[in-house]
This record gives structure tokens, sequence and C-alpha cells, in this order.
């Protein structure tokens, strides 16, 4: 039987569930400090245990994204806080390469932070 974790990336279609495993593998690798989790009923990622960052999808539009937990407190043209109140998110277009630079970019902006 497979986790719920699992669960959540095989349920997803294609092409949405590429880029949701390459942004896994991308995170995973970013540090040896990154860590995964299921929780809230999503894939989460710890930074140093602490929360950092969750992959989800947009509820009409589909499209895959990244929440930052402290996006709030980064400033990143790619980053949009939308009606939330702490975290900022970084849409991606399934159809396209991840532009791992700029999440490069935000990660080393966000791990100054923890």
């Amino acid at each position: 039987m497979i986790s719920e974790l699992e669960a959540y990336y095989v349920s997803k279609e294609e092409p949405v569930r590429s880029t949701l495993l390459a942004l896994r593998s991308f995170i995973l690798g970013f540090d040896e400090e990154m860590s995964e989790s299921w929780t809230h009923r999503m894939p989460m990622f710890r930074y140093k245990k602490k929360l950092f960052c969750y992959l989800w999808t947009d509820k009409k539009t589909y499209e895959p994204y990244l929440g930052i937990y402290k996006g709030i407190e980064i400033e990143h043209p790619e980053l949009h806080l939308g009606n939330r109140n702490k975290m900022k998110v970084m849409y991606f277009d399934a159809s396209k390469d991840i532009p791992k630079d700029t999440i490069d970019e935000i990660f080393t902006m966000a791990m100054k932070l923890y």
C-alpha cells in the first residue's frame, strides 16, 4: 500500500505530476537538511526541522505551485502573495521547464531566515 504522500503525486494528471515530482526532487536535493513530510494533507518540506515550503495545485486552474512559508519576508518578482497572509507562492507552467535558477534564488533568500 502506498502512503498518502505518494498517493498525492500519483493522483495528479500529466504533465502536472511530472512537474510536481521534478520540484520534489529539486527541493530534496537543494540542501542535506531538507526533508519531506505529509502535513496538513499536503507535501511539506522542512529545513532544519522547521516548515519551509510546500507543493500544491491551484483549485481553479490546476497549475502546480510552490508555497514558501516565510515568503512574506522575501521580495522576489516571481513570488505572489495573492489573498494569503504570510506565505507567497510561485506558479509553474507544467508544459515548460522548471526555472531552477529562480527557485535557487528564492531558496537562498528563504534559508537566511532560518
